[in-house]
This record gives C-alpha cells, structure tokens and sequence, in this order.
C-alpha cells in the first residue's frame, strides 16, 4: 500500500517536462559540474551495459536455431552458450562501473548542495525566517536534497537506459525482423490511445473519491472540535447522519472508479495478450512459410519484453522526474534568496559602546500595519546601566532586535559610537554584543563547546576563568566529566539556573562592549537566582548594558529606566524619581507586581 502510494503523484508535485521546468534541474546541474568527467564516465559505461545486454536476445536465438542444425559464426550449442554467459558477465563489469561512478558524482554533488543550502540558510535575514516555518526549511536539506540524489544517481540513468534499450531494439528488431516489427508497431499506438484516455478519466475520479473523503474528514474534526456544543445541542444523531452521507458519496464515487478500473484492466488484459497473440500468430505464420527462423521469433519475443518493459519503466521515471523538478525548485528557491550583508572585511576596532536611538520607527516586514516602535529617542552612553521596562508587546525586545541588525530601522537614525548602524559591518556589530537570554538554548554538545561558542580559540584558562566568574565552575567542577559533560539537546539535563550560568560564562569570555540582558533571573529559585545575579553584577562590570525588565525589583540598581508603552518611550529616569510620581504609568506596575 505504502508502495502505491509513494509512486503516486500529488497535485503539487505535478511538473510538466518542459524547456523552463528542465532548466531547473540544470540549475541543480552546476553541483555535478566539478565531477563531469565520472558523470560522463558513468553515462559511456551505462550506454556500454545497455547495448552489451541488448546482443542477448540475438545470441540466445541463435542457441535455439543452433539445436534445430542451423550454422552461425560459433557452431555447436555450448560455444554458443559460453558467449551467452561472456555477455553477461561483460554487462555486469559495466553495470557495477555505472553504478559506482554515478554513485561517486551524487554522493558528491549532493554533499555539496547541502553544504550550500546550510551555508545560505543560516546566512538569510531573520526576515525569512518569519515567513517560514522550521520544519519546510529542514525538509528542503533532507527530503528534497534526497530526491535530487535519487534522479541524479538512478533516475537518469535508468531513464538513458530505457531509452537506449528502446531505440537499439526498436532499431534491431527493423533490421533483423522488419515484417513481424512493423506488424507489432502497427497494434501498439491503438493501445496506446485507449490507456491514456482510460487512465486520465480514473485518475480524475479518484482525485474526486479523495475529495469527497476529505469533505467527511472535515466533519469528523468539526464534530470532534466542538463536542461540547454538539452534545449541549443533543446534535449526535443529526451530526451522525451528516457523516453517513458524506461516505456514502465517497462510496458511489469510488465505486464509479472500481468499475473503470476495472473495465480498463480487463481490457488491457484482453488486449495485450491479444496483442501477444496476434504476434505470435504472424511469427509462426512466417516460420511456417520459411521467411524466418525459429531462433529470430524467441529473439523476437525477448527483445519486445524488453522493449515493453523499458515503456512501462519510462512512466515511473517520468514521475520521479516531475517530483525531482519541484524538488529543484524549493532548493534553487532558497539558494536565490539574497542573503544578510556578507560578514567579510571584519575588523576588530575597539567599540566603545555608546548607543543612540533617535526618532526610530518600525514595523515588522511580517505585518506591516502594525507599527511596533514610534518616535523611540533614547541614548545610552558607553559604560551605563539602562533597563527596558514595559508590558510584553510594548517593543522593549524590537529595541534589542534593531540593535543587532536583524531588521533594517524603517525610519529614524540608531547609531553605536555614532556611526549609522548600516555602516557597521555584521560580524564586527555583533561580536562586540553578548547576550544572555531568559530561556537559554544551549547547543546539544559539552559544556566546554557551548561557552567556548563565543571564541572558538579560547583556551582552557580562559574557558575555566570565564565558568568561575559566572559562578558556573563550582557545578561543572563536580561533574565526573567536568567539561566534557554533554548538555543533551537543547540543554534538558542542566537545570535552568545552570543553563543561566553557562550562558553567562559564554557572555564573560566574550567580553563583549555592549551587553543584553532579558532577565535572565525570572525563571529561577531564590537559590540559584542569588548565584545567577551574582555572576551577571560580575557580567556588567564597565560595560554599556542594557535590562530588559520583566521584573521591576531587579533593575532599581540602574542609571537610567525607559518605560514603554506601545511602541513609545513614555516615561524615563531613575527608579526613584518613576516610583514617586503617583499617576506614573511606571509607579503603578510597581504597584501592580509588588501587590501580587
């Protein structure tokens, strides 16, 4: 069943072969470029396999004319029969060459598309990302770089083979047989006509059958969904009908396609064999007659199950070839996206970290009519302690986002050191940034790789410097792999407050000048909150940071506090001068949390 359906076509995946869609397998093409020479190795030992097999037939047919007393270049039927075995031992040496050079150049290539793909996605804009999901992305690297890898490395050599072994013996059998050739030629378009004709009128009523079932489904999970509403309505009888209608539809439909299906296999039944029949009638006629041989009617017969069998192989591969096209499609696709401004001409000038928003506005490129930031001013000079605090949605995190060049400034002018931030080179912004977060992912590999994620090449004094300073050494040193100790995915066997404390330590080897923190306290116990704060009091020591503040009681230690509301600055000043102001919007989240 599983089988069936894999070979079945969805409506989305349906590709005509024509020049614009071809050329987008072309553009995939460029990946096998660099390994052309095994490619077109592959493709002259594939031709050599293929015509090698194809002399089968005719030798096996002088065999049997060598039985009945008939001379030919070899006498006797074992000599014959030792060719027939050269033959195929010749074509299996080609075929494992096929198979290993074609092998060689997917693998390869493939390699190298996934590579690519990696290397673009995580150079896009986050703006892609916000328009994409995660797992349409993964399926882009895997499943669809897997079916470029199947067409590359069997469907097109099986569709060359097809065509070689069709032509050659096409042409083999004009020459050898022509009056029992062009008979059989003269009965296959008639049966040709009749199966495209039958096989588009079923497939239009099982896409139909599907529709129908789709439509009953549909109920199901109405019915299901709002249960409560049904059973308050005493609408189980009625909901129950409904459903029954819908699946008797879907049956006189599907029964509608059973009996085409049917009739179209009883004819092809009829008519094939008859076909065969009517061939074979001929044959014996012209053996009967002396016009041919008995060896030439079984090399016939061999080399038209040949023939038939590379027909019936060419629909497979034109179906793997139209899903190998939308699979091109969604990679090119991705490859053609342009990517954030390139990270090269990095250099390492010391950044002061004095920040400056003024007059910014912006919205995300995601919903454009929702404006997030308004006219936001604020400064922020090199070495201050500022904290964000607001309601969620207020645009305290679009701040940090903008910051960090995520997103380009709509409108308005953020400047650090006082140059634009579109002057500023990516990597160069960013690595004078560190961030600890208030849910913290970690890396799934050690300890030692997630802190040394901000520098790569830092050794091990520093690594260690950096987990006392964070107050992290004191857990890392009691485990048995210090470390070594693997985190598992996502961080899931650290506790939060240890995840908190790697990530810290990982900000402090940074040593970045500008420093985000989004509350990385909130989510702790009093315990580890004490040992996270202390380390973050280390953390901020002469540098531009700025709090995000989802709890007031951690930032009254700041220069400076903005409170956000909607998108625009509405209050600012110290934590003392916002508490007393009794209609203060920032005095009544104050009121608002410590009541609570």
């Amino acid at each position: 069943m599983a089988k069936k359906k894999s070979k079945t076509l969805e409506e989305h995946e349906k590709r005509k072969l024509n020049k614009q869609n071809l050329s987008k397998l072309g553009g995939i093409f460029r990946f096998v470029l660099p390994y052309k020479l095994n490619f077109f190795l592959g493709l002259l030992f594939l031709a050599f396999s293929s015509l090698t097999l194809l002399t089968f037939p005719f030798v096996a047919g002088k065999l049997i004319d060598a039985a009945s007393g008939e001379e030919w270049l070899v006498s006797g039927i074992n000599n014959i029969a030792f060719i027939l075995l050269g033959i195929l031992l010749i074509q299996s040496i080609f075929s494992f060459f096929r198979v290993w050079l074609f092998a060689k150049v997917s693998e390869r290539s493939m390699r190298d598309i996934r590579v690519a793909l990696y290397r673009q996605l995580v150079q896009l804009p986050m703006t892609f990302f916000d328009k994409r999901r995660t797992g349409e992305l993964i399926s882009r690297i895997t499943a669809d770089v897997s079916m470029l890898q199947e067409t590359f490395s069997t469907t097109l050599a099986e569709l060359f083979r097809q065509i070689i072994t069709l032509l050659a013996g096409v042409i083999f059998l004009m020459v050898t047989t022509p009056k029992l050739t062009f008979f059989m030629l003269a009965t296959f378009p008639i049966l040709v006509i009749i199966a495209m004709v039958f096989g588009k009128f079923i497939r239009k009523l099982s896409k139909q059958t599907q529709d129908e079932l789709a439509a009953a489904n549909v109920i199901v999970e109405e019915t299901l969904q709002s249960i409560m509403t049904v059973k308050s309505f005493a609408g189980e009888e009625y909901e129950s009908n409904r459903y029954n209608t819908g699946l008797n539809r879907v049956v006189k439909v599907a029964l509608k396609a059973a009996g085409f299906r049917g009739a179209f296999i009883s004819f092809i039944i009829f008519a094939l064999f008859g076909g065969i029949v009517a061939v074979m009638w001929y044959g014996a006629s012209l053996v009967a007659s002396g016009d041919m041989s008995v060896g030439d009617l079984v090399s016939f017969v061999l080399y038209t199950t040949f023939i038939g069998g590379s027909i019936a192989g060419l629909g497979d591969i034109y179906g793997q070839i139209q899903k190998a096209i939308g699979s091109s499609e969604r990679v090119l696709e991705i490859l053609e996206e342009t990517p954030e401004e390139a990270t090269a001409d990095y250099q390492n000038v010391p950044v002061a970290g004095d920040i400056s928003f003024e007059h910014v506005a912006f919205s995300y490129p995601t919903r454009t009519e929702a404006q997030v930031l308004k006219d936001i001013n604020l400064k922020i000079r090199a070495g201050e302690k500022v904290a964000l605090a607001g309601h969620s949605g207020a645009g305290k995190s679009t701040i940090v986002q903008l910051l960090l060049k995520f997103y380009a400034v709509e409108s308005g002018l953020l400047t650090v050191d006082n140059r634009p931030i579109s002057d500023w080179n990516l990597k160069q912004l960013r690595s004078s940034i560190g961030i600890v977060p208030q849910e913290v992912l970690l890396f799934g590999g050690s300890i030692r790789e997630n802190i040394a994620y901000a520098k790569p090449d830092a050794t091990e004094e520093e690594i260690i410097e950096a987990a006392q300073k964070a107050n992290a050494w004191q857990f890392i040193s009691q485990f048995p792999e210090g470390l070594e100790t693997k985190v598992g995915e996502r961080g899931i066997k650290l506790s939060g407050g240890q995840r908190q404390r790697v990530a810290i330590a990982r900000a402090i080897l940074k040593d970045p000048a500008i420093l985000i923190l989004d509350e990385a306290t909130s989510s702790l116990d009093a315990e580890s909150e004490s040992l996270v704060q202390e380390a973050l009091d280390e953390l901020m020591k002469n540098r531009t940071t700025i709090i995000i503040a989802h709890r007031l009681a951690t930032i009254r230690k700041v220069d400076r506090i903005y409170v956000l509301r909607e998108g625009q600055i509405v209050e600012e000043g110290t934590h003392e001068e916002l508490a007393i102001q009794e209609d203060g919007f920032y005095a009544n989240l104050v009121r608002l949390q410590f009541a609570e």
